[in-house]
């Protein structure tokens, strides 16, 4: 049975840097449903790396930092691919610290304004410049992070700008609903063994803390995150919108287990 009905639909991958990428997953997870993937990338570099990994698939570079470009490589795709676009995956974070870390009360305005620029506002610059070419009954799916409301320190700034992605998906979805039936999601996971996330300072004493709040005691994988947002891709999941999905197989439920708190008090 072909649940997920992807055979021949058109899904636009935003944000492949390689092959530990989330949206390298997501890509394989669509590609092996039998779905036509095109992924959008930063530069070319990152054009090459995805041609070799989905040689059978159309590469196009897009810099999101500048809305012209997304309206650019809009237009790109309008000719060489066409339409409709069953659904398009947004898989786009940035963060410069250009002083270093910092405590949050520091936070430089520049750094600040371009992570929200380049993390948040180029999935509604995304959707309004696409919103041509979407399938009537489309789905927008970005990634976010399990909890935004947890001040993991050398996280810095970024938890509230992906508050402010995740606050954008109800105001893109009602505001769509005036002309389509196009839903807008985020898939959340927990700590992944990412190429962007080992920039991130002391990013491996929190993965392996995470490791330990999950509770079958193992991190989460990519591709159950990929899987997830295949699923919000698809007709099945027609019934969710303006949702965001926590995939952290139950490390938000756990941070008070018994062997965690025994080492930390001990």
């Amino acid at each position: 049975m072909d649940f997920l009905k992807f055979d021949r639909k058109k899904i636009i991958i935003f944000g492949l840097a390689n092959k530990k990428s989330v949206a390298c997953a997501i890509g394989r997870v669509l590609v092996n449903a039998g779905a036509e993937v095109i992924h959008v990338v930063r530069s070319e570099k990152r054009a090459e790396a995805a041609r070799k990994l989905f040689p059978q698939s159309q590469v196009f570079c897009c810099d999101v930092e500048e809305e012209e470009n997304i309206i650019r490589v809009r237009d790109e795709i309008a000719g060489k691919v066409g339409g409709p676009i069953a659904g398009i995956v947004h898989s786009i974070a940035f963060a410069n610290y250009s002083e270093g870390l910092k405590p949050f009360h520091e936070t430089v305005k520049k750094d600040f304004l371009q992570a929200v620029n380049i993390s948040c506002f180029s999935l509604i610059a995304i959707a309004n410049h696409f919103k041509e070419l979407l399938d009537l009954d489309g789905s927008v799916v970005t990634i976010s992070i399990s909890t935004t409301r947890m001040a993991a320190e050398n996280y810095g700034y970024m938890a509230p700008v992906k508050a402010a992605l995740e606050s954008s998906l109800c105001f893109l979805a009602k505001s769509f609903s005036d002309f389509s039936r196009v839903r807008f999601n985020a898939v959340c996971p927990s700590l992944l063994k990412t190429s962007a996330s080992a920039g991130i300072p002391g990013y491996i004493d929190s993965y392996l803390f995470a490791e330990k709040a999950i509770l079958r005691k193992k991190a989460l994988k990519t591709s159950e995150a990929a899987n997830v947002a295949a699923f919000l891709l698809s007709e099945q999941s027609s019934g969710i919108n303006g949702q965001s999905l926590v995939v952290d197989a139950g490390m938000g439920l756990n941070y008070f287990d018994a062997d965690i708190v025994q080492k930390a008090v001990n």
